[in-house]
């Protein structure tokens, strides 16, 4: 087991990471805007169980697999890019409706969360270069080290993203006071567009 210091190296690494926002992010922002704090914790929830599919994948040693082939990189980041643009499509075509839908059920938008955090070939990549850093062999099995960080950096994630989920929902009751739903679901589908495209079009070989 990694010591006690480099946990807590690590996890003040982590939190310093977690305050940028990135794709993720703005996904469960976006979220907790349209359907409110509910709806912006359960994609949160989502996000975070797809993170942790590619930390039990790096433990694996499969982050390094993509981080070595071209192509199970592009494969993996194409598919997640496809399926924001596809996330932005559905929001479009509510926003679209002659009248206002309901939101979407929780478990639909944990599901969509999960795969969006499940898809996010930087973040495999991110595991890739950050995990190791901290892990000394000598102290133990490499696999358990590797586990335990990404753990406490999935840990940590959750509780920077529900910070978000919780502020974007508060705001996000004044905001549909004042624009319809479906204004709101079409801005929404922009933004999810918007990242599905900079997610196909970013280097090849470039958190969360």
């Amino acid at each position: 087991m990694p010591s006690a210091e480099t946990l807590s190296v690590f996890a003040a690494a982590c939190v310093g990471l977690v305050l940028v926002p990135g794709p993720a992010v703005l996904y469960i922002v976006t979220r907790g805007i349209a359907h409110g704090r509910r709806g912006g914790l359960v994609s949160m929830l989502g996000v975070e169980s797809g993170n942790m599919l590619q930390v039990l994948a790096a433990t694996a040693g499969l982050a390094a697999i993509v981080a070595s082939s071209a192509t199970a990189f592009n494969l993996l980041k194409y598919a997640g890019a496809a399926y924001l643009v596809y996330l932005g499509i559905q929001a479009l075509r509510d926003g679209a409706g002659g009248e206002e839908r309901p939101a979407a059920p929780g478990r639909h938008m944990f599901w969509n969360g999960l795969l969006v955090g499940a898809l996010n070939p930087k973040l495999a990549l991110f595991l890739l270069a950050f995990l190791p850093q901290f892990v000394d062999p000598a102290a133990g099995p490499v696999w358990l080290q590797t586990l335990v960080l990404g753990c406490i950096f999935s840990a940590v994630a959750a509780v920077g993203d529900a910070a978000y989920a919780l502020a974007a929902g508060t705001a996000g009751q004044r905001l549909r006071r004042l624009v319809r739903g479906r204004g709101l679901a079409r801005a929404s589908g922009v933004v999810y567009i918007g990242m599905g495209i900079g997610a196909a079009l970013g280097n090849s070989r470039a958190r969360t």
